[in-house]
Order: structure tokens, then C-alpha cells, then sequence
């Protein structure tokens, strides 16, 4: 995974849009305002945080040494995938369309892009 197709990838999903916020070196991805992943992406190694289920989180924590707990997020609820090339790029493809989804159903309906991921 590169980071100009990890940034491809989230950009792709309906609505999603690129900013800022934490200076120029981080690309926080949003839907509708609300953040479905980070990533400093000239970071290396590259990395991305997203969000996930709790229990789901926990679980890919155990499995895989390259999630870890949110850097700088709710570890409950925020993952860090270590792009080291130990996933396979459909799986952390997986994660980050998992985590717009959980962020798209928690937007009031209004507000929810139209096409879904």
C-alpha cells in the first residue's frame, strides 16, 4: 500500500473529502464533518488510524502485530494499521471502508451521502 493509493482509496468514497486540521503533515479524512481516517502520509512507515468496532478492534490487535491501538485517539474505538506491507492492501482497503460505514451510520439520516461504500 503507497500512500497516494491509501489517500486514492479514501478519497473514493462518497462524500469523503480530505483536511487538515492538525497541520499540513496530517490528511484526516472526513464524511459529512466527522473523521474516518488519519494519516500522516509521508510518514514511514505508513500508517493510517481508523475507526472500528471495539471488540473487532481488539480483536485484530491480537492477531496482527501491525494494528495497534489508536496513536493519539480513543483506543477503544480507533485502530493504527502500520502499512509495513504485512497486510494484504484489500484488508486495510476492508478496514477503512468499515470505518466510513460505522461513521455514515452514526450521522443523523440528513446528512448521510447518498451511494454508501
Amino acid at each position: 500500500m503507497t500512500a497516494a493509493r491509501l489517500r486514492r482509496a479514501c478519497l473514493a468514497l462518497p462524500a469523503a473529502e480530505e483536511t487538515f486540521p492538525f497541520g499540513p503533515e496530517n490528511s484526516v479524512f472526513k464524511v459529512s464533518g466527522k473523521m474516518f481516517a488519519l494519516s500522516p502520509l509521508k510518514a514511514k512507515p505508513l500508517r493510517v488510524s481508523v475507526k472500528c468496532e471495539p471488540e473487532l478492534a481488539e480483536g485484530l490487535r491480537a492477531a496482527h502485530d501491525s494494528i495497534q491501538p489508536g496513536y493519539h485517539l480513543n483506543k477503544r474505538h480507533w485502530n493504527t494499521i502500520y502499512l509495513d506491507g504485512s497486510l494484504p492492501d484489500e484488508m486495510v482497503m476492508d478496514m477503512i471502508e468499515d470505518s466510513y460505514d460505522l461513521v455514515v451510520d452514526g450521522l443523523p439520516k440528513g446528512r448521510r451521502p447518498t451511494g454508501g461504500s
